[in-house]
């Protein structure tokens, strides 16, 4: 494929992989309005442990970009030859991974969770939720593995398809498996856990099963299973550890954040549930031009065209705040309209509760859509120990301001969520500074 810089092509790669990134947010969400409708206690729990599950998520996630970085190199030097071994050994890692994580869940989740939450009711509703759902682990790890390929040699097109199937999957289930319908018990916040599980697995097989007829691929040699060499694992590990280590950071310090929250007033932590959610539907764009970037960078550096990465970063910049503040605006500024038909309805009027936040949240969306393309051309070049640096700081002035505010100081939520724009203004401060020095030009792998 010829890889351009302009506007138009940015936004055929970027797109299909938006929508695909979108795919937890969307589980998460869907999760989030049914229980919403099911039980105020329920809905507080999954603010709570969904944002422990994504951190869970992201440490797959995470590894799976170090492979698309990895993956999209070798497209753009034509070695189409070592693809297959280096998809091969990032299924390898996630399958490891998912193990390893499964069994953390399973044996060492209740005491974990019990040193953290107040509220019995509330741990066992996540207890519940988090068990039943590790069960997918295997599924969604390997699925993000077989999406990092299909996004690194920007054969996208199939990732739509399959996000509509988990996504319609998830919806179906969930009404189900929630309230009790065609013959089924009510199940709430486990019902919700199930639902999630089970359209994970179908979309995997979906998605299996294009892999099986798709023709693009075939030249990969995916299929033609090669001894692990050491190299390739130590290569990925370089590229991907880092990866995971900045989303633990980030997801890890909203976990915590969330935690703290809960320890104050469950009442806050129903309405910043409320926040997150529209937080995490909102930045869909982001994460998609995010993850775009990631490959098309990569991919000119593939092809000694490093000087065309600041270009397409800042033209993807411009792209994704288009595009996020025009979706963004309007649902902010007029919630009662758009966000009313799904979590309107219920004795007490959370959309009027969390206006004031709401709007606090186009700013918010405004810094953060900045500073996640700097930080992820960065991580497309390869230098992810040093876009790990990076976070690393942002994240512990964010705790450090989060501590003060509502530990030591008890502050209100606006205060509280108003550490965002001191995270992602770090974030975009140190990613600038970085990029337009040139240090990255060094070869990293």
């Amino acid at each position: 494929m010829n890889i351009k810089t302009s506007y138009g092509h940015i936004l055929k790669i970027s797109l299909p992989i938006m929508i695909g990134s979108a795919a937890q947010n969307i589980i998460v969400l869907s999760d989030n309005i049914f229980l919403y409708h099911y039980d105020t206690v329920d809905f507080a729990a999954i603010g709570l442990i969904g944002a422990f599950y994504l951190i869970i998520i992201a440490i797959g996630y995470g590894f799976s970009r170090g492979g698309q970085i990895l993956i999209a190199r070798k497209y753009g030097e034509r070695d189409h030859s070592a693809i297959g071994s280096y998809f091969q050994s990032l299924v390898a890692y996630e399958l490891i991974l998912a193990l390893l994580l499964f069994l953390f869940i399973q044996y060492l989740s209740e005491p974990f969770f019990r040193s953290l939450i107040n509220d019995p009711e509330i741990l066992k509703l996540c207890l519940d939720y988090i068990q039943l759902r590790s069960y997918g682990l295997f599924f969604s790890f390997t699925g993000v593995s077989i999406i990092a390929l299909y996004n690194a040699v920007t054969h996208t097109r199939f990732i739509v398809i399959d996000t509509a199937i988990l996504t319609i999957s998830n919806i179906v289930l969930n009404y189900v498996l929630i309230f009790g319908h065609w013959g089924f018990n009510p199940m709430g916040i486990s019902g919700a856990a199930i639902a999630s599980t089970l359209s994970e697995v179908i979309a995997f097989i979906a998605f299996i099963i294009y892999m099986f007829f798709d023709k693009v691929n075939r030249s990969f040699d995916l299929l033609s299973f090669k001894k692990l060499e050491l190299k390739l694992f130590k290569n990925s590990f370089n590229i991907s550890f880092p990866m995971v280590a900045q989303s633990f950071l980030g997801l890890g310090a909203y976990f915590v954040f969330f935690t703290w929250i809960e320890n104050n007033s469950s009442a806050d932590l129903k309405v910043s549930n409320l926040i997150r959610n529209v937080y995490l539907i909102l930045s869909i764009p982001t994460w998609g031009f995010s993850t775009g970037i990631n490959t098309l960078v990569s991919i000119f550096i593939g092809r000694q065209k490093r000087q065309a990465v600041l270009p397409i970063t800042h033209k993807t910049n411009w792209l994704n705040l288009a595009s996020t503040m025009l979706i963004s605006v309007p649902v902010l500024v007029l919630p009662n309209i758009f966000l009313y038909p799904l979590y309107g309805g219920a004795e007490d009027d959370i959309i009027s509760q969390s206006q004031g936040l709401l709007l606090l949240l186009i700013p918010i969306l405004f810094m953060f859509g900045i500073g996640s393309i700097y930080l992820n051309g960065i991580i497309g070049t390869g230098h992810t120990r040093k876009a790990l640096i990076l976070q690393a700081i942002a994240t512990g002035i964010y705790l450090v301001f989060e501590f003060f505010v509502l530990k030591v100081y008890n502050l209100n939520l606006y205060w509280a969520w108003s550490g965002e724009f001191i995270y992602w203004g770090a974030i975009l401060l140190f990613s600038f500074v970085y990029l337009k020095s040139k240090k990255w030009h060094v070869k990293s792998f």
